[in-house]
């Protein structure tokens, strides 16, 4: 394991600018090809109907299983190629935990499956991602420090 890696990525994902403007996540936890990321529902994500859209389903999704490759790809950016969301419940209190892992991984390709669980465990959504290696590299420069 390594962990400077990981609290790296936790400290490239905190201060990413989607992340400080609106979204406040929690309980951001790497470890090698597994990440889990936590959010408490507020009603800035809610649709017309009272529940949160599908944009903060997807990216929970998105980052947690982003973030379980990542865990393993120690040089480089990864950048989502697709993602698939399917949402199985709305869900408009509490907080909601996205779990995500690595499913394949070969030299360049990688892919990776997330499961959003309320804050009884139920699941609520699920996806799956494929990624590839940006020419971006780990630095300073974008937070990873």
């Amino acid at each position: 394991m390594n962990k400077d890696h990981y609290l790296k990525l936790r400290n490239m994902y905190a201060v990413a600018n989607i992340n400080t403007s609106f979204y406040e996540t929690t309980d951001c936890n790497i470890e090698l090809e597994k990440a889990t990321i936590s959010l408490i529902i507020s009603d800035k994500y809610f649709h017309a109907l009272g529940a949160i859209h599908g944009s903060v389903y997807f990216k929970l999704l998105d980052d947690s299983a982003f973030l379980a490759v990542n865990s393993i790809v120690t040089d480089v950016f990864l950048l989502t190629t697709s993602f698939n969301t399917n949402i199985i419940r709305p869900v408009n209190i509490g907080k909601i935990t996205a779990i995500g892992k690595v499913r394949y991984k070969s030299k360049n390709i990688f892919v990776s499956e997330s499961t959003l669980y309320n804050e009884a465990g139920k699941e609520i959504a699920f996806g799956t991602g494929n990624f590839v290696k940006s020419k971006i590299a780990l630095s300073p420069d974008i937070g990873y420090k």
